[in-house]
């Protein structure tokens, strides 16, 4: 199976009356941690210990994740972007596991007439946790609002989108910046995602498409340097294959190597989790330390407005007949609509 082409574009045109930003979420207070942490793992029979050990993570923040605080950022900037170049519909923000949570959402938009409306995920990656789990919570939400509930068309993956690959390669520049001039040529660059166990990521093109993104970004932030892919926040039984190598290990690695400048860049999210945050300026900070690396970390794309541009582009382009769906490299545009069988589901056993 081609899982690049696998679905198909939608060259129809839309009327939308909507745009539904549709994020992870994150806690805002330590009250809210755990209520959190259980949802996240709903259904996976994560003990509790292990919980109460993540929440100490988040504790060590306030408990409070900075997720929401940039989603809010780009919303009002996307709102301010709509009203100059349009079209001038309203934009709502849900989360999938932290107020606002999309049930509610989709509720409200009901409430207020929204009759069909296009959803921007802010995840990148073809995965069933990064795109078809979003989906499921979006007809969840709608089966809960009931009859004249909005229709809902979820805008395509933009993993090689400019929109996305344009700012990040910015970061990873800015983060060179902080090595000293006559070490940056051998800079080692690191580029990092959320591991999922293997048998998620050989149903989708998940590994592939982080390979090509992390390309593309490291062709124009820092063209010349080497380049690698590692993998952070693996959540799962040890006895689970996940994604490998783990970024602390693979800067051990390169330690050892002699690699004495690593510039970290967390590709694999759009805004700042507590796994960049934690994961990374802590964990992967402190093995990097211990190993005389000197580890920079690149940030996000945030709320930038180039990022920006590029949702209301991908909704523009639903709306257009026959569009031209814009990207970088060879791979080509993904698709708009999902297969039926796209990302299964994994099969769930003890956490």
């Amino acid at each position: 199976m081609n899982l690049r082409s696998h679905g198909a574009p939608d060259d129809a045109g839309r009327t939308y009356d909507a745009l539904l930003y549709l994020s992870f979420g994150g806690p805002e207070g330590p009250d809210e941690v755990m209520p959190f942490l259980e949802r996240v793992t709903a259904g996976r029979g994560v003990p509790r210990e292990r919980l109460e050990e993540v929440a100490e993570h988040y504790l060590m923040f306030g408990g409070v994740s900075p997720i929401n605080a940039q989603n809010r950022a780009v919303v009002d900037a996307l709102r301010a972007e709509l009203a100059r170049s349009g079209p001038e519909i309203p934009v709502y923000w849900g989360n999938r596991n932290a107020p606002p949570l999309v049930e509610d959402v989709v509720a409200q938009m009901k409430a207020d007439g929204v009759r069909r409306a296009a959803a921007f995920v802010t995840s990148a990656w073809s995965s069933y946790s990064g795109c078809r789990q979003y989906r499921e919570d979006i007809a969840r939400a709608q089966e809960a609002a009931g009859h004249g509930a909005p229709k809902i068309d979820k805008l395509r993956q933009f993993f090689n989108h400019a929109g996305f690959i344009e700012p990040q390669a910015e970061k990873v520049a800015a983060a060179l910046e902080a090595v000293p001039a006559p070490r940056r040529g051998e800079v080692r660059l690191l580029f990092t995602a959320h591991s999922i166990p293997v048998a998620m990521a050989e149903t989708s093109s998940y590994v592939q498409q982080m390979e090509e993104a992390s390309r593309l970004a490291a062709s124009l932030g820092a063209p010349g340097l080497a380049w690698d892919v590692a993998w952070q926040s693996r959540s799962g039984p040890p006895e689970v294959p996940w994604l490998e190598p783990d970024v602390g290990e693979h800067i051990e690695k390169l330690a050892a190597e002699g690699v004495t400048d690593v510039v970290v860049v967390p590709i694999g999210f759009v805004s700042d989790h507590l796994e960049v945050k934690f994961d990374l300026d802590v964990e992967a900070a402190r093995t990097a330390a211990e190993c005389g690396v000197n580890m920079v970390r690149a940030e996000t794309v945030g709320a930038h407005p180039r990022y920006v541009r590029m949702i209301r582009d991908l909704l523009v382009e639903r709306m257009t007949p026959n569009p031209q769906r814009a990207f970088l490299g060879d791979w080509g545009a993904m698709h708009d609509i999902c297969a039926a069988d796209c990302c299964p589901a994994p099969q769930r056993g003890p956490a």
